[in-house]
């Protein structure tokens, strides 16, 4: 019986761990950069636009959150937000907004890759599709780095037959 009671709090232990690191402890407008490290944790990168510094969070097992906080040298936090949403997706314009753009808004891509015939580079993000469905928003630029198209699409590594050689047919 003990080593049962044992089980249930260590998976207590794990669950909340997991929370922590998915849910951060809450920021204060005005927290300076070194209260956001503290709270946080180092950011997985910062970027610079203009006199704002921006804080990458990825959170997650499969990086599907991303938060970006927004610091002021005089002012101190700005916003922060979870980014990797339909709504922030849909900010986006077609044909104006820009790779580095992108790149302040929702950070680093999961992965990038290039599609010869149209002459695109496509970024690729995971997040969860109205917070439920566990999709891929791919980004595609064209050669001057501005957004031609936006796609979203299921993730295939939560397809239990994503890799197995398996296609589909009649019959399925």
């Amino acid at each position: 019986m003990t080593l049962l009671r044992y089980a249930f709090a260590f998976i207590a232990v794990m669950i909340a761990a997991g929370c922590a690191t998915l849910f951060p402890q809450p920021l204060a407008t005005g927290d300076d950069e070194a209260a956001i490290v503290q709270k946080w944790g180092r950011p997985t990168a910062a970027y610079q636009d203009g006199n704002i510094r921006i804080l990458e969070y990825r959170r997650g097992p499969y990086e599907q959150f991303t938060y970006m906080a927004r610091v002021h040298p005089t002012e101190g936090l700005l916003s922060a937000e979870q980014v990797l949403t339909n709504e922030k997706f849909a900010t986006v314009q077609i044909g104006k907004t820009t790779r580095n753009d992108i790149l302040l808004t929702f950070g680093r891509p999961r992965e990038t890759s290039y599609l010869p015939l149209k002459d695109y580079e496509v970024w690729t993000y995971a997040y969860r599709e109205s917070g439920v469905w566990n999709s891929l928003m791919h980004v595609h630029f064209d050669r001057s780095g501005v957004v031609q198209m936006m796609l979203s699409g299921p993730d295939p590594r939560f397809d239990a037959d994503f890799g197995r050689g398996r296609s589909a047919t009649a019959a399925d």
